[in-house]
């Protein structure tokens, strides 16, 4: 790789506050705060909205919606065009 072209690439913390999770990766985005790990050592975090352990769909919590009922309410709308 070119020197210099390339931003920094390091380990973060990515936290999911909704979930109390976080967990240690190597990224090249960086936060303004910093934690300290387990390890004792200090990283940069980043605060996420969401993550696999608060995602619906990792967690068996997600809705199924009804879209059979949706595509047959478009057609007794706009009905089926020969």
């Amino acid at each position: 790789m070119k020197p210099g072209i390339h931003p920094a690439y390091g380990p973060v913390v990515f936290r999911d506050k909704a979930a109390d999770f976080a967990f240690l990766t190597r990224s090249t985005a960086t936060g303004d705060r910093t934690v300290e790990w387990e390890d004792g050592r200090t990283y940069p975090v980043i605060d996420v909205e969401i993550s696999s352990q608060s995602h619906p769909f990792h967690t068996g919590t997600a809705r199924v919606l009804d879209t059979a009922g949706r595509v047959e309410r478009f057609q007794r709308r706009y009905g089926s065009k020969p």
